[in-house]
């Protein structure tokens, strides 16, 4: 949908998906392709410069990814980073060697008067992750930093535009970088930064409506997450006439969750908002159920059938929506390939092709943190927005063990106490995802004179940017302590509260 910008070649390097979102921020479109990719591929997003990014491997390895061989021909501007520095020496003449001294971790940057380093001091902090080296520049390359440990830190080529560096300009660790990346994209690639949320949204409304032509029309599953709501937001300011969301209430949902939903999209927004009462289906089929795997499987299968039913009723159907991220498609089409753990809720399993409609993914180019802006730019209240992810599953993989209608009503309410008083106390926005966990359990206890066995309740809160890896949120004890008691006074049948703090890895997020 969107051309031009920066091409990001991945070789398997865990940073590569933080130069996107630098380069995005920054306020350029950018792509990340893998790294083995042919050439065509790279020419389809019509790029005004390329980086090549980082790897675990060596480029002299037998099995190492390799750019194709037009980059290193092209007139367009190169930037190497880490293991990109290393294939631009070792493909044009240069020496990359392993067996040297290692660097792990910060080290204090030496730069020499160059093009790439123009405007930058010397003496400052870069991140270093390498055991391999440059130890001798390509001819019509020069030195241009160096470390204690590291003679040739940095080389360019400024007649041909390609410059390399040995250290991680991306992360936050190396003080300069963001300066020497906003130099490389608009002093020496000259490109512009007209990257925003409302240049994509005019762009992603015109995909749209070319996609559905004159008569098409368009379905969604409605969850009332950020990803589904923005996506209709974003369908209804396209093809207002010509959207349909629908709304599977699952009965697994938040507290106040259906409310809100039918609030936001039926009466704020005015859409056609279908509404389909599904709680006594699903809790029947769930009925005994402990495995979580089971408990998924037989959720996605009664979801669409209901929403297929939904969906025959409206005529002329054409599309069918998805909030699928750039993430999701980094994930698929990286040079690691696609994930091998990817839980059975997370696909649809076969819902466009038994439905016999395309597919329409307006997201697919958005960090999540993007969505959230496109959100606000399309009238989505912040508090809308700013939710933190909750499982297609919902409530099912929170309650541990089979689901009763008693216990979803307590988790309900549980969680309902626990993420109020998180935005009571401002801690909301600190945190990525927070929730409550109903074990299978009960606990002796004392309440008044009285002797108590009730159930435990495990809270989770965990920090993190895009949920690949997590750390628990360090609440403070007297938040504890508040929330705590908050939650066993004002819910019957709680007596106990633990606080998880397992990080990710090696748990997950959630606990099922």
């Amino acid at each position: 949908m969107i051309k031009g910008g920066v091409a990001i070649l991945d070789f398997g390097s865990q940073y590569t998906q933080l130069i996107a979102r630098r380069i995005r921020e920054l306020g350029v479109y950018c792509e990340l392709l893998p790294g083995n990719c042919s050439w065509p591929e790279v020419e389809r997003i019509a790029p005004g410069a390329i980086i090549l990014a980082g790897s675990p491997y060596s480029v002299y390895g037998d099995n190492s990814p390799m750019p194709p061989e037009e980059v290193f021909s092209t007139s367009l501007p190169v930037l190497g980073i880490c293991y990109g520095m290393q294939l631009i020496a070792y493909h044009t003449g240069g020496k990359v060697e392993g067996g040297h001294h290692r660097e792990y971790g910060p080290a204090l940057l030496k730069t020499e008067e160059s093009h790439l380093f123009k405007g930058i001091e010397s003496d400052q902090q870069a991140w270093m992750s390498h055991g391999d080296r440059v130890t001798e520049v390509p001819s019509g390359y020069t030195v241009v930093a160096s470390t204690d440990l590291l003679p040739i830190a940095a080389m360019e080529n400024t007649e041909l535009r390609r410059y390399g560096v040995q250290f991680h300009p991306e992360v936050n660790h190396t003080v300069f970088g963001s300066d020497l990346l906003e130099h490389f994209l608009f002093d020496i690639a000259c490109l512009k930064a007209n990257w925003d949320m409302k240049y994509f949204s005019a762009q992603a409304k015109q995909f749209i409506r070319e996609e559905l032509g004159e008569t098409g029309k368009v379905i969604l599953g409605l969850s009332g997450g950020v990803d589904s709501s923005v996506v209709a937001a974003l369908l209804h300011s396209a093809v207002p006439d010509r959207f349909v969301p629908i709304f599977v209430d699952n009965g697994l949902l938040r507290e106040g969750e259906r409310e809100e939903v039918e609030r936001t999209f039926r009466e704020h927004f005015a859409m056609d908002l279908i509404t389909v009462e599904g709680e006594d289906r699903f809790l029947s089929e769930l009925a005994g159920v402990s495995d979580p795997e089971k408990k998924r499987k037989i959720i996605g299968r009664v979801f669409i059938e209901l929403f297929e039913e939904a969906a025959n009723s409206i005529p002329g159907v054409t599309h069918l929506a998805q909030g699928t991220l750039y993430p999701d498609v980094i994930e698929s089409v990286s040079f690691k390939g696609p994930s091998a753990t990817i839980k059975s809720h997370h696909n649809v399993g076969g819902l466009p092709d038994r439905m016999n409609l395309s597919l329409l993914e307006p997201l697919r180019e958005l960090f999540k943190d993007e969505v959230r802006e496109l959100g606000r730019e399309l009238g989505l209240s912040n508090r809308m927005v700013s939710r933190h992810p909750f499982p297609g599953p919902g409530l099912a993989v929170r309650i541990l063990g089979p689901i009763t209608r008693e216990d979803r009503d307590l988790l309900q309410k549980v969680d309902r106490v626990f993420i109020d008083y998180l935005r009571e106390e401002n801690l909301y926005d600190e945190i990525w995802q927070a929730f409550s966990v109903l074990l299978p359990i009960r606990t002796v206890g004392v309440m008044g004179d009285e002797r108590t066995y009730d159930r435990v309740v495990a809270l989770r809160a965990v920090t993190s940017t895009d949920g690949m890896t997590a750390d628990w949120y360090r609440m403070a004890p007297r938040h504890m302590a508040a929330v705590s008691s908050r939650i066993v006074n004002r819910v019957n049948g709680v007596s106990r509260i633990v606080y998880d703090i397992s990080s990710k890895p090696p748990g997950t997020i959630e606990w099922e």
